[in-house]
C-alpha cells in the first residue's frame, strides 16, 4: 500500500515544524532517537522526553497515506 500520497518535499530526517518545533530544548536528542531507529530498521523509539513510543518517517512512509493523527515524523505533511 505505498506510494498512494506523496512525500513532502524535505528530508526524512525533517519533521515538519508543526511537529517538532525548531526551539524544542530536546529537538537534538530526539532526532539522534529517530534517526537510530531508522538505521536499525526500527519502526518506532522511545522519545527521550516522554518514553512514549513514536514511529519513524520511514515507517510512516512506507504505510503509502497520511493517517491524519499528527505524528511527529509524518512523511505527508507539506
Amino acid at each position: 500500500m505505498s506510494g498512494n500520497e506523496p512525500l513532502a518535499d524535505r528530508g526524512p530526517d525533517e519533521p515538519h515544524p508543526s511537529r517538532l518545533a525548531p526551539d524544542q530544548p530536546r529537538r537534538a536528542e530526539i532526532l539522534a532517537a529517530h534517526r537510530a531507529a531508522i538505521e536499525a530498521g526500527e519502526p518506532t523509539y522511545a522519545d527521550p522526553a516522554t518514553g512514549y513510543f513514536v514511529m519513524t518517517s520511514a515507517y510512516l512512509a512506507g504505510r503509502g497515506t497520511c493517517c491524519h493523527q499528527e505524528c511527529r515524523h509524518c512523511p505527508y505533511v507539506v
